[in-house]
């Protein structure tokens, strides 16, 4: 008979929008005897429970930031690394939960993440990009030909980090892989949620409808009503509870939701070493299942 070895330091669940990661996140913390660190990018906003689906039960990394603050993946990065080793040295293990693919990427790994602009370095660029975008773009060419590869020439946003960085000698574009590089901080298993199109699209649609009915629409009023960052802006679904009937903001919800899962589901079988679990069955269950393979590692 096998012997059972004790679970990795770090259990994270990853899935698409509706698959049950908060549940099973909890379920697995519970049987651990440790806490979950959410590890999405929009989760971290207050003012947006409803929509951005924060889970009840308290989490490390949720509604952190007011709606006006930004939050960069450099910035969540290190909150994560903090919070997951203060679990892991505090009670043994942290269990990470995200649909956002870069974020649990960041909480896992260390990315290398680019550095800050010096101040008065994105204004200049900005500056030099409004006055000639594509003498811009023809400068960011000479110093990183990687990077103007990869950004359209119109991105205006892309081409001044892009300027700035190759300014300081780094790159928007990595020499290596990091992104899905193997190597984690700590001893780590990803488990992915599967579902089947259909079941996922059915949740969707009750997850949606049960938005509606806890006041979604007068949460997205309230938030507009003040400053909103660019960051918490993206918030899917947002701007369609203000500016369209509860009807029509209903089903473009549900249509975008459905192509964000569809491209969760890409990115999550992208990342190396995942375990996917059939997630159609009770969270415990599932917890069950995850942690089963955890221990048989």
């Amino acid at each position: 008979m096998r012997s059972l070895s004790p679970p990795p330091e770090v259990v994270a669940v990853f899935g698409p929008t509706a698959s049950g990661k908060s549940g099973v996140a909890e379920a697995l913390a519970a049987r651990l005897g440790t806490e979950v660190v959410s590890a999405d990018a929009l989760q971290v906003y207050r003012g947006l429970p409803i929509l951005t689906n924060q889970p009840s039960h308290p989490t490390r990394l949720v509604a952190i930031r007011d709606l006006a603050q930004g939050m960069s993946v450099g910035e969540y990065a290190a909150l994560a690394h903090v919070a997951i080793d203060q679990l892991v040295e505090a009670l043994g293990s942290a269990v990470v939960a995200g649909g956002t693919g870069l974020y649990l990427r960041a909480a896992l790994v260390d990315l290398g993440i680019p550095p800050a602009p010096a101040p008065g370095d994105r204004k200049r660029w900005e500056t030099v990009y409004d006055a000639d975008a594509e003498g811009a773009f023809e400068r960011l060419a000479e110093l990183d030909p990687a990077a103007a590869a990869v950004v359209h020439r119109n991105d205006r946003r892309r081409v001044v980090r892009a300027l700035e960085l190759a300014e300081a000698g780094a790159s928007l574009v990595p020499r290596d892989d990091r992104l899905w590089s193997a190597g984690t901080r700590r001893s780590t298993l990803v488990a992915g949620l599967e579902l089947s199109t259909d079941t996922l699209g059915l949740r969707i649609e009750a997850r949606a409808r049960e938005m509606f009915d806890r006041g979604v629409v007068e949460e997205a009023q309230r938030a507009l009503a003040g400053p909103v960052s660019r960051t918490a802006e993206k918030a899917l679904g947002l701007r369609e509870l203000v500016e369209l009937p509860a009807d029509e903001a209903y089903e473009r919800i549900v249509a975008r939701t459905r192509r964000y899962a569809a491209y969760q589901r890409k990115w999550m079988r992208r990342i190396p070493g995942i375990v996917m679990i059939e997630a159609d069955r009770p969270p415990d269950e599932v917890a069950s299942a995850i942690l089963e393979v955890a221990r048989a590692r």
